[in-house]
């Protein structure tokens, strides 16, 4: 059975800066802690500073200043590699390997790490993100935009993370695939006992899915609070106009339908 975990772990923000030439401040000066266990997502516009953040905990991007842990140890105590084996990364363009079956690209993880009973893991892997077991041995190009994005997320679980990382993950589907796949990921966090961290653009996304909500803005942020309270308007200015497009959408959709 793939394993869970009584809790994912923490991670934490302790001033984190990432600063690029030409005096441009991605992300200012960020101190926030993330709860073990719980679902987060960094919301933004564009340029909000959210991927960056994000990025900064698999080391994808390195801090200019400051430091991000997880659990208790710094990310920069580990070399990249180590520290990218303990945490599943999903991102808007999936990333498959064409060249790879299903299988392939779902296995590679436990394949690097010298794993050599692969097969039964890509078995429990693919029943848990609800893709029939003949997908194994196609390839990623006869899969739909949803099918290939669920292969990334049994990828990303393959060698039984506590951490999952999702940047924009949803992007590129359609809104029936994307809030299935949504639903699809909340109920695995729950089972799994993860730690979620999730950037969006899509507040509506954000308030359903998340436990809690992280508003950026200018590197910043600028909102830190649960949906509820978001949509009861205690997030702030920023957070506020990023709440008022679901809002304005569903009274046009009541007003439709009346």
């Amino acid at each position: 059975m793939l394993p869970s975990h009584d809790i994912g772990p923490a991670v934490t923000f302790d001033g984190v800066t990432k600063r690029y030439g030409g005096g441009v401040i991605a992300v200012d000066g960020v101190t926030v802690a993330i709860a073990g266990g719980s679902f987060v997502a960094l919301v933004g516009s564009s340029g909000s500073g959210k991927s960056t953040l994000l990025k900064m905990i698999n080391r994808l991007i390195e801090p200019s200043e400051g430091v991000v842990r997880i659990g208790a140890e710094a990310v920069s105590a580990a070399t990249p590699y180590a520290l990218r084996r303990r945490i599943g990364y999903v991102f808007q363009n999936i990333g498959l390997f064409p060249h790879m079956t299903v299988a392939e690209n779902i296995a590679i993880g436990l394949r690097l790490a010298g794993e050599k009973a692969r097969q039964p893991r890509v078995t429990e892997l693919l029943d848990l993100v609800d893709l029939p077991q003949a997908f194994a041995a196609r390839m990623p190009d006869a899969l739909s935009g949803g099918q290939r994005q669920r292969v990334g997320v049994a990828r990303a679980l393959a060698t039984a993370p506590g951490l999952l990382l999702l940047d924009e993950p949803f992007g590129a589907l359609d809104p029936v695939t994307r809030d299935q796949l949504g639903t699809a990921i909340r109920a695995l966090h729950d089972q799994l006992g993860l730690t979620t961290i999730m950037v969006t653009h899509d507040m509506a996304e954000a308030l359903i899915l998340a436990d809690r909500v992280l508003v950026m803005d200018c590197g910043q942020i600028v909102a830190d609070a649960t949906p509820k309270a978001l949509l009861a308007g205690e997030g702030g200015a920023v957070a506020d106009a990023l709440v008022a497009v679901p809002r304005e959408q569903a009274r046009r959709m009541r007003e439709l339908a009346g």
